[in-house]
């Protein structure tokens, strides 16, 4: 059953939901909250003011339009954002989805809240028989690598 969806975070109702651009396009486009600038060798967490419920046996990919790469030189400073199911509504920030950037050029990078800047794919997983993980999220992002 598909529970898919794309939700505002608390705080945040005025918040572009994404949407695919063509009938076709794997990704979601996503925009971040508001306009901004990313310093030269800065990183930083955009906020976009969405979260997403997905299926268990699913993960979103999150990654820059490659446009966004290659024009301004810049990078998720994570390579690959992986956003798991129970992200979603987690007690410390609801599973707001964030774009974490790095700016690689000689320049600053200033991004505009009308100008879409990731895609969101939602991808299934599979797990190994021997696979026994009972742990539980305790938090949000990056929490999963805190012990």
């Amino acid at each position: 059953m598909n529970e898919n969806n794309f939700e505002t975070v608390t705080g945040y109702e005025d918040a572009w939901l994404p949407r695919r651009k063509t009938e076709y396009s794997a990704g979601y486009d996503v925009k971040p909250y508001k306009s901004g600038v990313v310093g030269v060798g800065e990183t930083k967490l955009i906020e976009t003011g969405i979260k997403c419920r997905i299926n268990y046996d699913e993960y979103i990919q999150l990654h820059l339009r490659s446009s966004v790469g290659i024009k301004h030189n810049v990078m998720l400073a994570n390579g690959t954002g992986i956003i798991d199911a129970d992200y979603y509504d987690n007690e410390d920030n609801e599973g707001h989805i964030m774009i974490p950037i790095r700016n690689l050029g000689d320049v600053p990078f200033k991004y505009d809240a009308s100008e879409r800047l990731a895609q969101l794919v939602i991808m299934p997983y599979r797990i190994t028989a021997s696979d026994r993980t009972t742990d539980k999220r305790t938090g949000g992002f990056g929490s999963t690598g805190k012990r």
